[in-house]
């Protein structure tokens, strides 16, 4: 039995992963930007944005566990603590570390076993993407933009995922980075210089506008415009750090590789 029975969650996939577990039943309120499983959203009440909220619409769901995630929820975190609120704060920014919080996050609930099979089956899907990939001599060059204004670069699961998918990031060293502000592409001309085969957009919390892209100055001479090589990754699909960035960001990342293979043949 879980030596927690209320848990807040200000995260989604602190929420996925519990569902997942069969553990909803421990969990008391959710982030407003949950949207695994869907359901989540009618059953659970919200009680916080991502990096903000009132210390009251959280406390009123009467919580002995709060998890948090990343830098971003550090003064909700400290201000939780201060009320007397257990919290506990994750910070995975790899693939590793999403499986590290999935186990984790078992233990905290007792559910071990549950937590095992759920890592086995990601690693399953790891596994039969990079079996895909083996066949394949070329890495498509992909620029993965996850802000606009400023042009930023994508996080580090994502440029591990579409390694794993047979892509190589135009970015790579910048993935390193747990910061948003220190993956900022300051000039759009790096972007030009770098000649991405692919650009994937999954602007975080607003739609992707392809044909924007062309307006930069240059960009039309980049290979992925020339070639139509532009697609939309949904931000839920990958920019969560737990399960659904394997289960439903990766196989995208897949598909979109494998046709540019095809394409090239």
């Amino acid at each position: 039995m879980s030596h927690y029975q209320r848990i807040a969650c200000l995260s989604t996939e602190s929420v996925e992963v519990l569902y997942e577990l069969g553990a909803e039943d421990l969990i008391a309120g959710i982030s407003g930007y949950s949207v695994r499983p869907e359901r989540a959203r009618r059953e659970k009440t919200k009680i916080s944005g991502f990096s903000s909220a009132r210390l009251d619409r959280i406390l009123a769901v009467k919580p002995d566990l709060v998890i948090a995630y990343s830098n971003m929820q550090a003064e909700m975190s400290r201000d939780l603590i201060s009320a007397g609120i257990e919290v506990h704060a994750f910070n995975q920014r790899s693939v590793a570390g999403i499986l590290r919080m999935i186990s984790v996050l078992a233990t905290l609930v007792d559910r071990q076993e549950q937590g095992t099979q759920l890592i086995s089956s990601l690693q399953e899907r790891i596994v039969a993407a990079k079996a895909q990939t083996a066949q394949w001599t070329r890495k498509p060059k992909i620029y993965f933009e996850e802000w606009d204004s400023p042009m930023m670069s994508c996080i580090g699961w994502v440029s591990e995922l579409i390694e794993i998918a047979g892509g190589q990031d135009a970015f790579a060293e910048l993935a390193q980075f747990h910061s948003a502000k220190e993956r900022i592409i300051a000039d759009p001309a790096e972007v030009l210089e770098r000649a991405p085969d692919i650009i994937i957009g999954s602007w975080c919390g607003k739609k992707f506008r392809t044909e924007s892209l062309a307006e930069r100055a240059g960009w039309a001479a980049i290979p992925a415009l020339k070639n139509g090589q532009v697609v939309e990754i949904k931000s839920p699909d990958i920019l969560s750090p737990g399960p659904s960035a394997i289960t439903h960001g990766l196989p995208q990342l897949q598909k979109i590789i494998a046709d540019w293979q095809q394409a090239n043949r």
